[in-house]
Parts: structure tokens; sequence; C-alpha cells
């Protein structure tokens, strides 16, 4: 997956720093589990690295040059990726092979 700049470098700043990491994989998963699929769930986040990468920019240095308008959507669906337990896949309707059908003529 491929993360634009702003991006790489939030992630960069929360992976060095091990209270900012803990807080983000416990907010991963707490937003991961209160949407019901993974796109919901990265919007959501993505608005919420979004607001952080904001605050933080005004005090850390290294964020400072950090477009602020830019998209966290990518960074988001990778922290979901890596934090969170893959959501069991969804059964479609006429997935199941019946073997055996009382029904049937033969």
């Amino acid at each position: 997956m491929a993360l634009n700049q702003g991006e790489q470098q939030l992630h960069d700043y929360i992976r060095a720093n091990p209270e900012e990491k803990s807080y983000w994989e416990q907010k991963v998963r707490s937003v991961a589990a209160s949407q019901p699929d993974d796109y919901l769930a990265a919007e959501a986040l993505g608005r919420e690295l979004r607001a952080y990468l904001i605050e933080r920019a005004r005090v850390v240095r290294q964020l400072e040059d950090v477009s602020t308008g830019m998209s966290m959507r990518n960074l988001a669906e990778y922290l979901i990726l890596i934090w969170t337990d893959p959501r069991p896949k969804k059964k479609k309707a006429g997935d199941q092979f019946t073997l055996w059908r009382d029904d049937a003529q033969f």
C-alpha cells in the first residue's frame, strides 16, 4: 500500500513514539469495532488522523511541513489492516452447494 508523503510522515511519527503508537493501536481497534465495515472504519479513522495531524503539526517540528489538507485514507486503511483482525467474509445468497435435496426428482 502506498502512502502519500504526509501519511508516511505521520506514520513514522506514530511508530517512533511508543505512547502515541499505543494510543493509536487502541483507537484503530475501537473505531474499527464501532463501524459495520472496513470502508466506513477507514473513512472515520481518516478524519481522526487528519484532525490529529493538524493538532500535532503545531507543536511537532517533524510534522510542521505536512499539508494538513492531505487525505489520511490510505494510512487509515493500512493501520486497520495491520492492527485489527480480519472481518469474516459475508456469505452471498446461493453460495452454498447442496449435495442432496430431499425433493430432487430423478
